[in-house]
Order: C-alpha cells, then sequence, then structure tokens
C-alpha cells in the first residue's frame, strides 16, 4: 500500500511536469467523454419516445386479441369471450392499468372528405393515461363516459375533412353479418399528438355508443394491459395468460411491433459500440502522450532502476499515471454532459423535420435521456481500454536496462 501511494504521488508530479501537453490531452478526453455521453443521452431518448409513442398507439405492453384479428383486424375478429366476463376477471388482477375497446377500421365522412382511418371505441375512464391523448389539452373536451355520442378527432384529420368542433361528420363501418354500420357524430374534442400520423389516423368514440352502432353486443376488439416497465413485461404476460381462455392470442409489444422491439435491442449495443468507437480516437493522443512522457524521462527511469527500483514499479507507475490522466477527463466530461442535458431535459423542438421524424414513427419533440447505467458503463470502458492503451509504453519503459538508459542521449 505505501509502494501504491508512493507510486500515484510520483505519477500525479509527472503528469504536470509538462503542464500544457497534459491540459490538451485532458480536453481531448473531456469532449470525448462528453460527446459519448451526450449524443448517447440524445439516441436513448429518442428511442425511448418512438418506444413510448409506438406503445401509446398499440396501446399498451400486453394485448388480447382474437387468433386471426391481426391478420385481419376487422368486426368479423372479435374477442369470443364478453367484455363483462373479462373485465370481471381482470379487475381485481392488479395490473397498473388495463383496458377494453372496440379497435376496427372505418371511413369518416363531412361535408367536403372522407378519409379511412381506425376507429377506437373506448371507456374513457380506464384509458386515461393509458394511451397518446393528454385529455386536459384537448380542444373542446375528451368523451365523458363510455356511451357519450361525441367524437374526438386528431387536428390534423379536422384540417384535412375541413370540419371543426361542433360539426357533425358520419362514421361507416362494418357490422358482422358484412352490412354498412353508420352513424352521424358530433365532434367534440380536437386532440394533437406528438407523431402527426396519430392526429390523422385515429379518432375516438365511446366504447358502448360504437358498439351499439356496429351492432356487436357485449364484444370487444382487444383487451390491453399497462406494466412498471415496458423492458420487463413477462409477469404482466405470464399473469394474462392465466386469465384468458386458450382460444384467444396474447401477445407482448415487441411481438406486435418487432420494428420498435429490434430498435431497443439495436439501442442497447449502439452504446456500447459508440464509445468505443470514440474512445479509439482518444487512444491515439493517449498513447502519444505516454509515449512522449517516457521518452521524455529515459535517463531518469534508467537512474530509478540503477537505484533499485523494481521493473514492475516502473510499468505501475506509467499505469496509474494513464488512468489518473483518464480520470480527470472522465469526472469533468461526466459532469459538462450532465451541465449539458439538463437545460433541454424537457425536450428539443425538432418540428423543422417533423416529416421525416414522423416517417420513422418518432415524435417532434426529443427528449435527451440520461440513464446512470450509460455514464457508468462510459467510465468503465474508458478506464479500462485506458489500461489496456498504456500498457505498451509502460512495458517498454520497465524493460529498459539502466545503463543504457542513463546513457541515452
Amino acid at each position: 500500500m505505501h509502494m501504491f501511494v508512493v507510486l500515484a504521488r510520483l505519477a500525479w508530479r509527472n503528469l504536470w511536469r509538462n503542464h500544457r501537453r497534459t491540459l490538451i490531452m485532458l480536453a481531448a478526453i473531456t469532449l470525448g467523454v462528453w460527446a459519448m455521453i451526450f449524443m448517447t443521452a440524445l439516441m436513448r431518448g429518442m428511442v425511448s419516445q418512438m418506444i413510448a409513442d409506438g406503445i401509446s398507439a398499440l396501446p399498451g405492453h400486453v394485448q388480447v386479441h382474437h387468433p386471426d384479428y391481426r391478420d385481419d383486424p376487422s368486426i368479423a375478429n372479435l374477442i369470443p369471450r364478453s367484455d363483462t366476463e373479462l373485465s370481471a376477471r381482470f379487475v381485481d388482477a392488479g395490473f397498473v392499468k388495463w383496458s377494453s375497446r372496440v379497435r376496427v377500421p372505418a371511413v369518416i365522412t363531412s361535408e367536403y372528405e372522407s378519409r379511412g382511418v381506425t376507429l377506437l371505441g373506448i371507456d374513457p375512464d380506464s384509458e386515461r393515461d393509458l394511451t397518446f391523448v393528454d385529455y386536459d389539452a384537448v380542444e373542446g373536451r375528451f368523451l365523458s363516459a363510455s356511451d357519450d355520442s361525441g367524437v374526438v378527432i386528431g387536428k390534423k384529420l379536422a384540417a384535412t375533412l375541413n370540419t371543426e368542433i361542433g360539426k357533425r361528420v358520419v362514421l361507416m363501418s362494418q357490422d358482422p353479418d358484412n352490412d354498412i354500420a353508420d352513424r352521424g357524430f358530433r365532434v367534440i374534442g380536437l386532440f394533437e399528438a406528438n407523431v402527426q400520423s396519430f392526429e390523422e389516423n385515429y379518432l375516438f368514440a365511446g366504447k358502448a355508443t360504437v358498439q351499439k352502432m356496429l351492432r356487436i353486443g357485449d364484444q370487444v376488439s382487444e383487451f390491453v394491459v399497462l406494466g412498471e416497465d415496458y423492458r420487463d413485461v413477462d409477469a404482466e404476460f405470464e399473469k394474462v395468460l392465466q386469465l384468458v381462455d386458450g382460444n384467444v392470442e396474447v401477445k407482448r409489444w415487441f411481438e406486435l411491433d418487432p420494428y420498435l422491439g429490434t430498435m431497443l435491442g439495436v439501442m442497447d449495443g449502439f452504446v456500447l459500440v459508440w464509445i468505443v468507437v470514440i474512445f479509439l480516437a482518444l487512444s491515439f493522443g493517449l498513447v502519444n502522450t505516454l509515449v512522449m512522457a517516457v521518452f521524455e524521462r529515459v535517463r531518469e527511469i534508467g537512474l530509478m532502476l540503477a537505484l533499485g527500483m523494481k521493473p514492475i514499479n516502473i510499468l505501475g507507475q506509467i499505469i496509474i499515471e494513464s488512468l489518473l490522466l483518464l480520470a480527470i477527463g472522465l469526472a469533468l466530461g461526466s459532469a459538462l454532459a450532465w451541465a449539458t442535458v439538463q437545460p433541454i431535459k424537457d425536450g428539443i423542438d425538432v418540428s423543422i423535420v417533423s416529416e421525416g421524424m414522423d416517417m420513422w414513427g418518432m415524435s417532434s419533440v426529443l427528449y435527451p435521456e440520461l440513464l446512470l447505467s450509460d455514464v457508468v458503463l462510459a467510465n468503465v470502458v474508458v478506464l479500462v481500454l485506458g489500461f489496456l492503451a498504456s500498457l505498451s509504453p509502460a512495458w517498454r519503459a520497465s524493460r529498459y536496462e539502466p545503463i543504457e538508459a542513463i546513457t541515452k542521449v
């Protein structure tokens, strides 16, 4: 322990013998670490928001459907159990949130235009905070009950249909007998969504009102369950399997949307690759700094060896010097990344490229997500790789012959 303290003191003093070179290398490490962590926070936030938006449009972490519904989401493929019966099983199951809904393709017609949409018949009380619509931010009002006779549409759809709050629209879909089912609704609210396509493709009506319009009695298209963490939904999945019969299909969110599931896996791999790539660029400067430091102290190293210092201690001194340099740079870089993320943690408006973001299912607001695990990973990887990078110059220094080193010009 005493020898380690001595070597650490020597390493610290040697770092500042050429303070200009040390400061330049510190600046490079600090900026590199900042880039690692800051860009990781941006990418992590982008992917997390994409997944959150995707789950809110599905919605839920686990879903129950008719086995054929995903291939043909029509009125013919409703869950073969009544809503009342299944709801009685789910109500005391302890889920964070759950809901049932009618979800079918439909056509909405105003005085001027018609559009194909997805009609969502919901119970507004159980859907609160489950879907992508903020009830309190709706222009006009949201649905008040399951038997509400109004309809809530997106602002973009309202602009396309040239309609507004208070105007009447007609919804048409198909009933179980393949007959046209239609009904007039009054637009009672306009919602905004993070992803613009949601505003044009979805509309909300009361579940009981939609069931009556489609003449489907007490049946629904899907049951949805929300868990604590979208990364771990196995517990909810197993619980849902126990609550339903074998004649329905139960799927987790990443099975329903493989693209989002793949993005989550790719993001976790990207973080490590990104850190390694940035460090490889830094390692050239680090190794060069250590080599120059060793080259300038050849005679000094030879003298220490001649006075009895063991080669292993020379090796340790150079490695400690490298790790001290990295530790200071990591501390400064991590602090700088945190200080940079804090002012923008409430979101960065990227609406100027909203159409491109919308194509990828991304929000027009980017929320950086700085995770402690990412900061720790960056610090650990840099220290480990820095240790490996410093081995070569340190080993070279410890192999000098004392007489040759002292007499070297």
